[in-house]
């Protein structure tokens, strides 16, 4: 298995620990509807553009409800199989490819939204999927940053993924990277830079 595959049976383990009521860090998502969400995007074409393009968020929405309204049971259990056999990301390769960060940030989005939570030890292949996710990433979500941007992580990698003025470097482990590059602040990060960069950075849609 991979680091895809991985997240998903972690992730689909905490749902079924937590039930569907809980609270996630996507914003007005309960777990719930981040499973709803997750089955729409491997099993419904027609709607899954709605993820990404406003103009057609509503038709996505609904869909997404009538998901959500399935039994919990059901649910969880069609985000552990994945999509059927027949759909491109049912490829070991591809899913890595299209899942890994995807995967990666909502199990996260469960685990930190969660009391008490703690980061997960450090995982050789899980860093490095992170990392390589979070680099790849940063191009696209952090187009809108009016600073420079260079990630670097606690040992040392470190990749320029904005230009801009007043330069601002953003220093954590690799899941913590990818986190904040898909718009998370439940993070342990550390800011190099002047002040006012760094808030101009944090305060940004850092996304989609």
């Amino acid at each position: 298995m991979g680091v895809a595959a991985d997240e998903r049976q972690a992730l689909s383990s905490l749902l079924d620990e937590l039930g569907p009521d809980a609270p996630t860090l996507c914003e007005g998502w309960t777990t719930r509807d981040l499973a709803a969400h997750l089955v729409v995007r491997e099993h419904r074409p027609d709607a899954a553009p709605g993820i990404v393009v406003p103009a057609l968020a509503g038709y996505t929405q609904k869909v997404q409800d009538r998901y959500a309204a399935k039994p919990w049971e059901t649910l969880v259990a069609q985000v552990r199989q994945g999509p059927g056999k027949f759909w491109p990301t049912a490829i070991g390769p591809l899913d890595e490819l299209t899942n890994t960060a995807e995967f990666l940030v909502h199990h996260e989005d469960v685990r930190r939204a969660q009391p008490g939570w703690e980061p997960r030890p450090a995982d050789a292949t899980r860093d490095a999927a992170a990392w390589k996710s979070a680099r790849q990433a940063a191009k696209l979500n952090l187009r809108k940053a009016p600073v420079g941007v260079t990630l670097r992580t606690k040992d040392g990698r470190e990749a320029a993924v904005k230009t801009g003025p007043d330069p601002v470097t953003v220093v954590g482990e690799p899941v913590d990277l990818l986190l904040f590059v898909f718009g998370r602040d439940a993070v342990d990060l550390g800011f190099e830079g002047d002040a006012a960069a760094v808030t101009k950075l944090q305060s940004v849609n850092r996304g989609l």
